[in-house]
């Protein structure tokens, strides 16, 4: 979500639309390190430089419904506190004001791709239970070969230890005949390790696995690995429609000082 910045620092009580407009065209307001220009628009997190103060964008509603898409690499866990101390998908995620960042389902260690998190715990367990019935998509890479009677056990159903599964859709990507074959496949239950699971019933290794949809959700071809890209308040709101949750009012956008320490940090990130 974004707004005109005269209008957010109007929230904040600095003056009238009218007076803003008049020190942004006076070059007295900077956005990112850039002279801000009348139009301009700015959102979360965003900092700001009016008349020589240091200010970050933030929302005094702690309703407001967000949703981060997260292209996951490999070795880092879906976890808060790995007493292994290993990477975690939490790590560099953008700090919230209010509550904390929700993972929608897991991926292991060794899974890669598309991962949700969200700060609506009532969104997160929606999409997250079965009768939701949310379809998750995967490229999936199969060391061995994998004949048409595999493909249409795995699509027909075969028996795990916590019952029956089975694949919504399996489509071969290359040549069946060789080693280390692309599929595509989609389920829509998360138990755990699933997919894996799915091909080990059929004494198949899975060598590459990438989750690429959860839902009404893709990832993006440009998000690059260890990437966040925070969803617009429109696309939010058609998740939450699919699992039949109500909409959220627009909350407004206000600025706070920041703290000197914070500022240096916001310089930093700039020079990179």
């Amino acid at each position: 979500m974004a707004e005109r910045l005269q209008k957010i620092l109007a929230n904040t009580g600095l003056g009238s639309r009218r007076e803003l407009e008049t020190w942004i065209s006076a070059g007295e307001v900077r956005l990112n390190g850039q002279t801000a220009k009348l139009g301009d628009r700015a959102t979360l997190d965003d900092d700001l430089v009016v008349k020589g103060r240091y200010y970050k964008v933030v929302t005094d509603d702690q309703d407001l419904r967000r949703v981060l898409v997260y292209h996951k690499p490999l070795g880092e866990v879906t976890t808060r506190d790995d007493p292994e101390k290993r990477r975690t998908v939490f790590d560099n995620l953008p700090r919230l004001h209010h509550g904390r960042w929700i993972a929608v389902g897991r991926l292991d260690i060794n899974t890669l791709g598309l991962l949700l998190l969200t700060n609506d715990g009532e969104l997160a367990n929606a999409l997250m239970h079965p009768s939701s019935e949310m379809e998750r998509q995967y490229a999936v890479r199969i060391n061995g070969r994998v004949s048409p009677e595999v493909i249409e056990r795995l699509a027909t159903g075969v028996e795990l230890e916590d019952g029956p599964a089975k694949f919504e859709k399996i489509v071969a990507e290359a040549d069946t005949e060789h080693a280390n074959q692309w599929f595509r496949v989609s389920l829509k239950e998360g138990r755990n390790r699933m997919v894996r699971r799915l091909w080990e019933s059929q004494d198949l290794q899975v060598s590459r696995l990438i989750r690429t949809r959860f839902g009404p959700v893709s990832m993006p071809r440009w998000l690059a690995r260890g990437k966040i890209q925070e969803l617009p308040a429109a696309d939010i709101e058609k998740i939450a429609s699919a699992v039949k949750l109500e909409p959220r009012p627009a909350p407004k956008l206000r600025i706070i000082p920041v703290h000197p320490r914070h500022r240096r940090k916001a310089q930093q990130r700039r020079r990179k």
